[in-house]
């Protein structure tokens, strides 16, 4: 174990060994929607890394992510939300920049209607790709970061509400994470109608973290500690591959065409140059 792991451990004190830490997180909307699942078992790793007694419990209602960091910020109902980082958002919570997916939140694939499959089924440079239509939501970072690289973007209250945006041809696709999709095309949120796009994918850089209300230094510190040490000896990225290699593969990420564009949201205090803590497909260079 690292210097930095021991000195961390040692922050944990005897009463914090002691005490049984119960954390609420965001109620899912429903029993299809298995995105809390991985950063559940992030956050389950962490805590049993540091040997600390916890309970893990949803929140008494079903939470929408912009409604979760606003009762996070007011140290209400949660003490933990898991999103995409944002220099507002860092501001407002308290972040443990350690991003859980490695930043595939940023690899981004698109679901689009069926009859228009015809019309992606070419080479995009961004200009060409501008000329489409995208649907996101109206608090998500991603949604401002396609608009401040010039898309027209559909805003909706709710993800599922995209599909709809979709089906009526209002928006020409929607993209999402390549840890999120596969999920949602099992789910059944959608028709049949509602495909993936093939050949494509946006990539920006982009993490998700887990964030705390600004005053739990404390449930930050253990959290930290907890994944430093589970990066240290591997199980991080056995847990990470073990969920998402298989998803990868399926998606084809690297045989995709690649449209690179910027995030201008990306707080910089972002570790982007620890090549460690960061997915890149073997058809993009290191």
């Amino acid at each position: 174990m690292c210097k930095l792991l021991v000195l961390c451990c040692a922050l944990l004190s005897v009463s914090t060994q002691a005490a049984l830490w119960s954390i609420t997180y965001p109620r899912a909307l429903d029993d299809k929607d298995l995105r809390t699942e991985y950063p559940l078992a992030v956050l389950t790793l962490a805590l049993e890394k540091t040997g600390v007694k916890y309970k893990l419990r949803p929140s008494d209602r079903i939470m929408l992510k912009g409604k979760a960091l606003r009762q996070l910020k007011e140290n209400r109902e949660v003490n933990v939300v898991w999103s995409v980082t944002d220099a507002q958002r860092e501001k407002d919570l308290l972040p443990i920049r350690i991003p859980l997916t490695k930043g595939l939140m940023g690899w981004r694939v698109f679901l689009i209607k069926d009859t228009q499959k015809a019309r992606f089924d070419r080479r995009f440079s961004i200009t060409d790709m501008r000329d489409f239509i995208p649907v996101s939501g109206e608090e998500w970072p991603d949604t401002k970061i396609l608009q401040a690289n010039g898309f027209n973007v559909f805003t909706v209250a709710s993800f599922t509400d995209a599909y709809d945006i979709l089906e009526s041809n209002r928006a020409d696709f929607f993209p999402r994470s390549v840890v999120e999709v596969e999920n949602e095309l099992k789910a059944g949120y959608f028709s049949s109608d509602i495909i993936l796009e093939p050949r494509h994918a946006i990539y920006y850089p982009t993490a998700m973290y887990f964030f705390v209300n600004k005053g739990n230094t404390t449930l930050a510190r253990l959290i930290e500690t907890g994944l430093k040490m589970a990066l240290e000896d591997g199980s991080f990225d056995a847990l990470f591959f073990s969920s998402y290699e298989s998803t990868l593969k399926n998606l084809k990420v690297d045989e995709r065409d690649i449209i690179f564009i910027n995030n201008p949201l990306l707080p910089p205090q972002t570790p982007i140059d620890d090549a460690t803590l960061w997915y890149r497909p073997a058809n993009i260079a290191q």
